[in-house]
Order: structure tokens, then C-alpha cells, then sequence
């Protein structure tokens, strides 16, 4: 399986485009001891040919544009993108898939409860059922696995498994229609597996970590995992108000119950942070956060790197 990260940032990118935070002003004027991220995005393949999206960033076609082996191949119109595979409903997880509506075949990996909301609830994406088979929408339920396949049903050798790891739909979802969905279909972590038994656990938004998901992650060979914030305070200080990190559904780096200490003891996978947001001291290379990090272990992603397993 390869995988390639497009975009390592939270929502809003870095910098971000309305913030005006030490990093990002910095990073602006040209002192920044760091680099510019997009907003994150994964894509997984097993044979190099067909392309699977770990959900679809609203910075999806620039990511696409800057990565050779997405562009198209042969006719006048093709896509080595054949499906997306669907965590969450958030805008900055979803939205680029209406950038994909030239009716090129696509196949929507995703729960009940998030095809609902895009598909039935919200007329934007009617623009990816112009033509018949434009869009294929495949349910799956946290705990099964399933196989990632095309638009086709051709099967791509990955098989995956959804964990829940939060019952806390986006704020546009109306309230009237919360009581109707399933909670636990909400917001989730991917456990991919690949022909050569190598596995990837993608986490790009994680609330907590407990013993069973400690357990997931330690039979994983890459770890990309939630490095949002740093502390759990750190909007709250930099703009007086607002919500913590775990509130929004961000266990934080650091402190004693970050994910910097409880995952210390995983030994097995390559762990790497991703959907960074652009407040975080650890974009800093110069800085003791990013040092702190390195020296535990870890690596914090960065837009265009590739791994295989």
C-alpha cells in the first residue's frame, strides 16, 4: 500500500487566511522556521493505479494538481481517483468532493448517517448525481470491515475497518435532525489493511485515548494521528475565549494525558502527527516543541511525503 499526504494541516490550512497568530504572521513575513501546509488530506493506493481519498479537503484540487500520479493518464477525460472514503461530515473533510463533480465515476465509502447528511439533506451535492453512476454511495458500520472498491465494485485489495471515536455531529447539522442519526457513525478513525498485512490507522480528530484504541493502534505499522493542537487551552489563550481542545473533539499534544505521553509505549508503528493546526508551537523546526516531539519519536507530517508498506 502507498500512501501519500497531500495536506497536513487543520481546517483553515497554514497560514491561515484570517489569522494573524505568531506563526502565521510570521510564516508570512518570511522569518517563520517552518513551512506552509494545506489542509489534510491522505491518499492511499495498492498497485499505484487507483486512488483512494481519506476524505476530500476543500484544498483537493490544488493537492491533486501538485501530486503527478493523480493527474490523468490517457483519455481526454480520466482520473486514477476512483473513491473516497469518509470519516466525518465536517466542511473541511467533505467539501472537496463537490470539486470532483465532472462527472467522473466515484465511489463514496461512507456511514448511513454522513451519506444522509450530504446526500439527502443537502442539495449542494445533488451535483454529484447529474448522470447516472456519476457517484456510487457505499455504507459501511464501525467495527466491520469492508474492501475499498471502485465505482465499478472492483475490488482494490484494502480492506478497512471503522473505529467511533466521538457522538458529536458539525455544527450545521440542524437539531431536529441529531435525534435521527446514529452517534457512534459521527466521527471515526480508519484501520486500513493491505495485501502484505501491513496496516495504517489514519486519526485525524481524536478525543481521547483509552485502552482499547491503545490496543488498535499498537498492532499498526504508520500512525497518522491527530496533532491539532498542542495544549488544551491554546485558542482560549491566544484569542481570550472559546472552546478547549478536547471540547472540539482534540486530545492535545502535550500534558500528561496528550498523546505525546499516552502514546509513548506504542513501539511498533512509525508514528507521525497530521491535521496540524496553523496555532501550534510545533510548525516551529527552531522552537522546544518541535524538538520535543522529534526526541519522543515522532514526525510531524508534511505536504507531498509517501510511505509505503
Amino acid at each position: 500500500m502507498r500512501v501519500k499526504i497531500l495536506g497536513s494541516a487543520a481546517g483553515g490550512a497554514f497560514p491561515q487566511w484570517n489569522c494573524a497568530c505568531p506563526n502565521c504572521r510570521s510564516l508570512r513575513a518570511g522569518t517563520f522556521h517552518g513551512k506552509a501546509r494545506t489542509q489534510t488530506q491522505v491518499a492511499i493506493s495498492a498497485d499505484d493505479q487507483s486512488w483512494f481519498l481519506l476524505g476530500a479537503s476543500p484544498d483537493l484540487r490544488a493537492q491533486i494538481e501538485a501530486t503527478p500520479e493523480l493527474h490523468p493518464r490517457t483519455a481526454p477525460r480520466d482520473s486514477p481517483v476512483v473513491g473516497a472514503l469518509l470519516a466525518n461530515a465536517d466542511l473541511d473533510h467533505v467539501l472537496g468532493l463537490l470539486l470532483l463533480r465532472e462527472l467522473q465515476p466515484l465511489r463514496i465509502h461512507c456511514t448511513s448517517s454522513v451519506r444522509r447528511l450530504l446526500r439527502e439533506d443537502n442539495s449542494f451535492f445533488s451535483m454529484l448525481h447529474r448522470v447516472p453512476d456519476q457517484a456510487s454511495w457505499s455504507d459501511f458500520v464501525p467495527g466491520t470491515p469492508f474492501p475499498l472498491c471502485n465505482a465499478k465494485d472492483s475490488d482494490s485489495g484494502l480492506r478497512c475497518r471503522a473505529i467511533s471515536l466521538r457522538s458529536h455531529f458539525p455544527a450545521y447539522v440542524p437539531s431536529a435532525h441529531r435525534s435521527e442519526l446514529d452517534p457512534r457513525e459521527s466521527s471515526l478513525g480508519f484501520i486500513i489493511d493491505s495485501a502484505s498485512s501491513k496496516r495504517l490507522a489514519y486519526m485525524p480528530a481524536v478525543p481521547q485515548i483509552d485502552a482499547a484504541l491503545l490496543n488498535e493502534l499498537d498492532a499498526c505499522d504508520l500512525l497518522l494521528f491527530d496533532g491539532t493542537f498542542w495544549t488544551d487551552d491554546e485558542l482560549i489563550g491566544l484569542q481570550g475565549s472559546g472552546q478547549t481542545a478536547c471540547q472540539m473533539g482534540h486530545v492535545p499534544v502535550s500534558s500528561p494525558e496528550g498523546s505525546l505521553s499516552r502514546l509513548a509505549a506504542l513501539r511498533r508503528p512509525r508514528k507521525i502527527y497530521l491535521h496540524i493546526n496553523n496555532t501550534n508551537p510545533m510548525l516551529d523546526e527552531s522552537g522546544a516543541a518541535f524538538r520535543q516531539v522529534r526526541d519522543a519519536g515522532w514526525q510531524i507530517a508534511e505536504d507531498g511525503w509517501q510511505f509505503d508498506l
